[in-house]
């Protein structure tokens, strides 16, 4: 069987005093993304709390990274107020790094 999709992980350090760091030292972004169009299907990540993976996978589901990784960092920067959007931003672009680095071998 020949999945459609790639799965790719961006990571990042925590800032010290999160819940989140407490259980990891590293932030992960994992996203499942279509290989043809470059879609995230799905996305998670190492934050503490449910609501944090489902903010994650809301802002990244649907979106290409054909089109870059700029927009869903603003979102970060402009919508989450917690302690850990710089590692959000960070792992987005290792994320995003990942990707072009497994289309530049794929194409």
């Amino acid at each position: 069987m020949m999945l459609n999709t790639v799965f790719i992980a961006g990571h990042a350090r925590l800032p010290s005093g999160m819940a989140a760091q407490n259980m990891y030292e590293v932030l992960t972004i994992t996203a499942e993304i279509d290989k043809k169009y470059g879609v995230v299907i799905e996305a998670s990540c190492t934050l503490a709390t449910d609501h944090g993976k489902h903010y994650i996978d809301h802002l990244l589901k649907g979106y290409s990274l054909r089109d870059g990784i700029e927009k869903p960092i603003e979102e970060i920067q402009a919508h989450y107020l917690g302690k850990a959007g710089s590692a959000l931003t960070t792992a987005l672009k290792d994320l995003y790094k990942q990707y072009e680095n497994y289309h530049k071998k794929n194409d």
